[in-house]
């Protein structure tokens, strides 16, 4: 594969996400508050490498709702790849502890296991 063709992969995939930012904004200005969309958002950023933005969103997330389970996954993924270890193995533990309360053996499992590779 060439380098023009890898640029215009790059270049199509970039605007494809893009896209989706714009339209995921657009539903935001009528719902502010709505922890999908804010997922959803800093889910779109961290495929672009925004960790920054992508984390900005998931913890609007988990300050709006801290019972949206799934964020908290995503936010100590963010975190732990920027090198800040103990304060990821923190937000595994708060999504642990919030995935307890719901009963929601599923998301407890997987932050556990994620919880486990940065611990062990």
């Amino acid at each position: 594969m060439s380098g023009e063709e890898v640029d215009g992969i790059f270049s199509s995939f970039y605007r494809i996400i893009m896209d989706r930012i714009s339209k995921l904004k657009t539903m935001l200005g009528d719902s502010p508050s709505d922890c999908f969309l804010l997922h959803a958002l800093g889910l779109e950023y961290a495929k672009l490498g925004d960790l920054q933005t992508a984390r900005n969103y998931f913890e609007q997330v988990l300050q709006a709702d801290p019972t949206y389970v799934g964020t908290y996954y995503h936010l100590a993924k963010l975190i732990a790849e920027s090198g800040d270890t103990e304060k990821a193995v923190l937000v595994y533990e708060s999504g642990m502890a919030q995935a307890k309360l719901l009963n929601d053996l599923h998301a407890y499992n997987e932050l556990r296991s994620a919880w486990e590779e940065l611990t062990f």
